[in-house]
């Protein structure tokens, strides 16, 4: 929380600011307020600034960051369904397979369920809803798994590691860092190029050390007007793990986003991962909300097809 005096000629002499802090220093104070607007102070204007307990999630802030993610992750194709956006991407991940409900009121109806059944149908795939808390719960004969977390940070609160870095961030990904792509633990499968590669209104960045460890970092931008920047396709070869490699493409593709004009950070891991949460943890990453997986019980599989990305 922020107070500070106003100017001369106000009806009160101070007011209060509530949200992110972004940055202080001897100069001014600046504070993100929760309708996603920045407010810089001079300092000597400033009178409290104090720390205040975790803000409660909104729902909306849920839907505008599942917007920037499904921006930033899109798969090669994808269209709106009476509510849910719908993405295709040659099967490979859950996120760019799976229809989300990102509009208010997306449509449960038979009809509509009946509708996207067809689409992935047509495509040789099985219908699948991705369902963020609070966004959209599994429709009756539907079975949800693969419950994943979405953490979140203002960059501001992340510890990251300033200076020169061995890791080269490129624009597009390198032969050696598709060699290096794993998804579940697996090779990649067709197409899974073409997916990696895609993104909606924004900028992608492939960060590597050599076949060692890779990463990858989209920014774009939430309806709310945040700019984030996303990070997926994380990976450390088991051989280097627990060396803090993975701590060092955070951070990298981090700064790299921040380079870029974003603000605040994001990714997505699967509950049960407890190395990688604590690792992000450690970053500064804290819970934001989650989702999970659903699909009919006549075709759902025992196999884990969502997760990390």
């Amino acid at each position: 929380m922020l107070r500070y005096r106003l100017p001369p000629g106000h009806t009160h002499p101070m007011t209060d600011v509530i949200g992110e802090l972004v940055s202080a220093d001897s100069a001014a104070v600046s504070v993100r307020g929760r309708d996603g607007m920045l407010v810089q102070v001079a300092t000597e204007r400033v009178v409290a600034l104090k720390a205040l307990g975790p803000k409660p999630v909104r729902t909306s802030e849920i839907r505008s960051l599942e917007a920037a993610a499904a921006d930033g992750w899109p798969g090669v194709e994808r269209e709106w369904i009476d509510g849910w956006q719908v993405r295709f991407g040659h099967g490979f991940t859950g996120r760019a397979n799976s229809a989300a409900p990102l509009e208010p009121g997306a449509s449960t109806a038979a009809e509509t369920l009946a509708r996207i059944t067809e689409r992935y149908a047509a495509r040789g795939l099985p219908p699948t809803l991705s369902l963020p808390d609070r966004l959209g719960s599994a429709p009756p004969g539907w079975r949800t798994y693969n419950e994943t977390a979405v953490m979140a940070a203002g960059i501001s609160e992340l510890v990251l590691r300033e200076g020169d870095s061995a890791i080269t961030v490129t624009a597009e990904p390198t032969q050696d860092w598709l060699s290096s792509l794993r998804y579940q633990g697996r090779e990649p499968t067709a197409g899974a190029a073409e997916v990696v590669s895609a993104v909606h209104d924004g900028t992608l960045g492939f960060g590597a050390i050599g076949s060692l460890t890779v990463g990858r970092a989209a920014v774009t931008t939430a309806p709310d007007g945040r700019c984030w920047v996303g990070l997926t396709s994380l990976w450390v070869a088991p051989e280097h793990r627990r060396n803090g490699l993975g701590t060092l493409m955070c951070g990298e593709l981090v700064r790299w986003g921040r380079g870029l004009g974003a603000t605040h950070a994001y990714l997505q891991v699967a509950v049960d991962n407890a190395e990688a949460v604590a690792l992000y943890r450690d970053l500064g990453f804290v819970d934001h909300h989650r989702y999970r997986y659903a699909r009919p019980e006549n075709v759902i599989g025992r196999e884990r097809v969502g997760g990390v990305l």
